[in-house]
């Protein structure tokens, strides 16, 4: 079958961008949205600039919203989270090996709106109202209320694409919330299960 041009998206008036495979960005996406996934929100502390000088400024707490979040492994207890490759939360944590995750709650689509906003605000101000604690390894913030927390430390970097996977060996793992079901990304919005 010879090879037609690209029909204009059904998304955009531009022409879809193709691959070498055949499958375009706007394709591509549409058929991975058909996809239900679980949130979380993604924690590390970033280090002040000088941890021997008081007068330095202290590190930040640093959040990311992801839903491309897995179980890797039980043994050793494995998860693996896809960044994207430049990103704030990817730089940090090729530094930065301890790191932290909070499974969010249907109640919980705030939080994921406001740490997945493009162009947003400084963290500082996006952790001012929301209750947390610091995981005891990773020193980064812990969602309360959320349905699970996990704290991890890097156990390897994988370049994929225009993402880089992160492997990570969980340190710590509770279940503080019992209450609501999982707040969960489908066709390209935030949903309750049910």
């Amino acid at each position: 079958m010879p090879n037609t041009p690209a029909a204009p998206s059904t998304i955009t008036d531009r022409p879809a961008t193709r691959h070498a495979e055949g499958v375009s960005n706007d394709e591509f996406r549409a058929a991975m949205s058909r996809l239900a996934a679980g949130v979380v929100l993604v924690t590390a502390r970033e280090p002040g600039l000088d941890p021997d000088d008081p007068r330095a400024p202290a590190g930040e707490d640093v959040g990311m919203t992801a839903t491309a979040f897995l179980s890797v492994s039980l043994d050793p207890p494995l998860v693996l989270v896809s960044l994207r490759e430049g990103a704030r939360m990817d730089e940090l944590l090729e530094e930065q090996p301890r790191w932290a995750v909070s499974v969010l709650t249907e109640s919980q689509r705030h939080i994921a709106g406001r740490f997945a906003m493009k162009g947003r605000i400084s963290d500082r101000l996006l952790f001012e109202d929301i209750p947390y604690v610091r995981g005891e390894y990773s020193g980064a913030p812990l969602v309360g209320g959320a349905l699970a927390t996990l704290e991890c430390r890097t156990e390897q970097r994988v370049p994929a694409g225009d993402h880089t996977l992160v492997i990570g060996r969980v340190l710590t793992a509770r279940v503080p919330s019992a209450d609501g079901g999982p707040l969960v990304h489908f066709r390209g919005r935030y949903r309750q299960l049910g």
